[in-house]
């Protein structure tokens, strides 16, 4: 799809698409919107909210079984936003695209449907210190219920980058390595093709949490190399309640279903049950129609601005908000200093709690995140009870960068009582 933009990218794309963006139109506590949460949520635009408010006053109707105009159309939309997804993903194959409420659910599904039917105890899954929660408490439930052991690759300091010199040892005696592609608390960027490629000469399966790098930067499974790969539409513009799961398609025809209900079926008697292939046999009961379609739109409107372009323009104001911080005396920046990084950047400002900073902020307009942001052990083992994070998308601005800045030297100066 041809790029809406035909020069590299500068904070003026940023400008250029602000106005596809209702929200960021707003003013909060009198003050215009400085909306740096993206890592939690991204903003929507106007062409997935149109989309999902035409499905519901034109197309409204279940999917594949009805035989009536407003079914078959309903039914059209929903698969087609499958094949956006693979294309998106560049998968294979349409069957290797499940829909699920989420990483979250994505992440769970692998690790019950796949995992119970193949870790027997004594098994190793191997995990990275920087997980989510969401790619962490899933494998250790599994853990407990086959009697596996988790493993984890270290992460080195403040930078946060993976201690991979005892990898091999790792992965020794593993069936499965999991790992984020983008940190959300470090905005680590992970060796993903690397990491996947080491794990399949071990015959080891790979799950790639990508919440944090789809609809940042382009993905591609098969460059990766990974088994399975989870995402969120609304972390990529679209909708809340909506994922992705890429899997492999054979592991996908292997592995018993996730959930039972209708539509997972061929064949239903009292005894037993038949299933369909994937990846229907993993969407048990209605699925999320609209969010389906509300995640081909963003997925269209992100393929439209161009996904390099967005990557650019997210690493140019990533950069410049850790310079503009780093100016502030004692703080500290968490993730890599240079290079390639997702777009967030977490602190620690001496003397200053993250909960009342946040709150300042947002009584001035910006909206920054507080906390371990679902990543509890790795702030444990940063030794930091919670940071202050700022993330950011393609529509924010150098500007906004140096708003944010000003709110924070304002801040500091009320919490400390000086003039």
């Amino acid at each position: 799809m041809q790029s809406r933009l035909a020069s590299p990218p500068t904070t003026s794309i940023a400008d250029a698409l602000r106005g596809d963006f209702p929200a960021l139109a707003q003013r909060i506590n009198g003050h215009p919107l400085v909306y740096f949460d993206n890592a939690a949520t991204t903003q929507k635009p106007r062409a997935v909210l149109d989309a999902m408010r035409r499905h519901y006053e034109e197309d409204n109707a279940n999917v594949h079984r009805g035989v009536h105009t407003l079914g078959n159309r309903a039914t059209a939309a929903y698969e087609g936003a499958r094949d956006r997804a693979a294309a998106f993903l560049n998968a294979p194959a349409r069957e290797e695209i499940i829909f699920t409420r989420g990483t979250t659910e994505s992440l769970n599904l692998v690790a019950t449907a796949w995992g119970a039917a193949h870790l027997k105890p004594g098994d190793a899954i191997v995990l990275t210190e920087m997980e989510h929660h969401s790619n962490l408490v899933p494998w250790q439930l599994l853990a407990r219920r086959t009697g596996a052991v988790l493993r984890f690759i270290p992460v080195l300091g403040d930078e946060g980058r993976l201690d991979l010199t005892g990898l091999d040892a790792l992965l020794r005696g593993a069936r499965l390595l999991a790992f984020t592609h983008i940190s959300n608390a470090l905005g680590t960027v992970n060796p993903v093709a690397e990491l996947c490629e080491r794990a399949r000469a071990a015959g080891i399966v790979t799950v790639v949490d990508a919440a944090q790098s789809a609809g940042h930067m382009p993905l591609d499974v098969r460059a990766m190399g990974c088994d399975f790969l989870a995402c969120s539409g609304h972390k990529a513009c679209g909708p809340t309640g909506i994922g992705v799961l890429y899997g492999r398609r054979e592991l996908l025809e292997a592995m018993p279903p996730y959930q039972g209900g209708g539509e997972m079926i061929t064949r239903v008697t009292f005894e037993g049950a038949e299933y369909q292939a994937p990846p229907h046999k993993f969407e048990a009961g209605t699925p999320n129609i609209a969010g389906a379609v509300g995640l081909r739109a963003a997925l269209d409107y992100l393929g439209q601005v161009g996904l390099p372009a967005i990557h650019a323009q997210i690493q140019d104001v990533t950069a410049y908000a850790r310079e503009r911080l780093s100016e502030f005396r004692g703080i500290r920046i968490f993730g890599p200093r240079e290079g390639a990084r997702g777009g967030l950047v977490s602190v620690v400002l001496p003397g200053v709690h993250a909960l009342d900073l946040a709150t300042l902020a947002d009584q001035q307009g910006v909206a920054i995140r507080v906390g371990h942001h679902c990543t509890q052990p790795l702030h444990d083992r940063l030794g930091v009870p919670a940071t202050a994070r700022a993330s950011f998308s393609f529509y924010n601005t150098r500007a906004e960068v140096d708003r944010f800045v000003t709110v924070l030297e304002r801040v500091i100066r009320m919490l400390k009582g000086s003039p």
